[in-house]
């Protein structure tokens, strides 16, 4: 069993972060680092990293005097040593990682949120088509909860793994969640996700194809991403995922072009974004088409719409920051959310 949370204003979570040294990794030191209900226990790397033993302050500067705490190298001695004195565990590794290690967490006591793509996908077949690998553990995955905090509330409060999503389906399901739970949609009618990121999403990890230097805005992996899958599993609809890169550093946009049900008005769709994002502070719903500058380093998603009546057509953008919105503020939002407390706390007004 979890450790039971008894006192959700006094209690602090003693917390691991498995991956440290990547940018989301570091972006969770940052905000674990002036959350009240978290110390952090241990930052891990991979087994051979070559960051082993160095400070994680001496790889990301901006921390030095907030988090001085040396990388230690991941094994089974070290989780041996090292779970069960543990409350929760943040993966931010290789997809196949997560999958091979989080029911050994879970069976230690240690809630598990899981940043990759480990537990994403609900069928276990999709794994080697769009993650080149056989999932560990079919049993885990079944019992993992979709962390996309606005619309998985209490689920995400109820679980033990939670799988946070990807960055492009956490700004395209902001845009499609209000038309299609609503059913406002026309049903096997075509759906087009075009997204476009920078650079940080393809992790910290150097490659000549992802060298700032080397990119201009350019499509790639289309009809086969891996979060292809995705945003159709969690929006419940098939969905054409069009992802670009840009030569920008922070920052994700993903506009969604749906068909309507004829007499489907501008009225209901509206309703449908306020009655989704109305009580959610880190969703905005925004007057005029988002822009990445205006999320870029903060937990925030802007979120805006079109609706042709006549042609019977809505078009939705939302921006978020890939590494925080797309990645570690969301998996905040969950561990809050996991803690009894609004899932918003501590990333605004702090």
């Amino acid at each position: 069993m979890t450790k039971a949370i008894t006192d959700s204003n006094n209690s602090v979570q003693k917390v691991a972060i498995v991956g440290a040294s990547g940018y989301a990794g570091a972006e969770l030191v940052g905000l674990l680092s002036k959350h009240s209900h978290a110390e952090i226990s241990h930052l891990v790397v991979s087994e051979n990293s070559d960051s082993e033993g160095k400070l994680f302050s001496e790889l990301h500067g901006r921390f030095q005097g907030v988090c001085d705490l040396a990388l230690e190298a991941f094994s089974q001695d070290w989780f041996d040593k090292c779970a069960a004195n543990l409350d929760v565990v943040f993966f931010a590794t290789p997809h196949d990682f997560s999958a091979d290690w989080a029911q050994a967490f879970l069976d230690a006591g240690v809630k598990v949120f899981d940043l990759s793509g480990g537990f994403r996908l609900k069928d276990a077949s999709d794994y080697p088509k769009y993650y080149g690998f056989e999932h560990a553990d079919t049993n885990a995955l079944a019992k993992a909860i979709y962390g996309l905090a606005e619309w998985e509330a209490d689920n995400i409060a109820n679980t033990n793994l939670v799988a946070v999503p990807g960055c492009y389906p956490t700004a395209s399901l902001l845009c499609l969640k209000p038309i299609t739970t609503n059913n406002l949609h026309v049903e096997n009618s075509l759906v087009v996700v075009n997204g476009i990121s920078g650079v940080s999403g393809a992790g910290r990890n150097a490659s000549l194809a992802t060298n700032f230097n080397e990119v201009s805005l350019k499509p790639y992996n289309i009809l086969q991403h891996r979060h292809q899958p995705e945003i159709s599993q969690e929006s419940n609809v098939s969905v054409i995922f069009n992802p670009h890169l840009a030569p920008y550093k922070r920052g994700l946009l993903s506009t969604v072009t749906l068909q309507l049900k004829i007499g489907v008005t501008s009225a209901q769709v509206d309703q449908a974004f306020q009655d989704a994002y109305a009580n959610t502070p880190l969703v905005r719903i925004v007057k005029k088409w988002p822009e990445i500058g205006n999320v870029a380093y903060t937990p925030f998603a802007d979120v805006h719409w079109q609706y042709d009546e006549e042609k019977h057509v809505v078009v939705v953008s939302c921006a978020i920051d890939n590494v925080l919105k797309g990645a570690s503020s969301q998996a905040m939002q969950c561990f809050n959310l996991s803690l009894g407390l609004p899932s918003e706390y501590s990333l605004i007004n702090s």
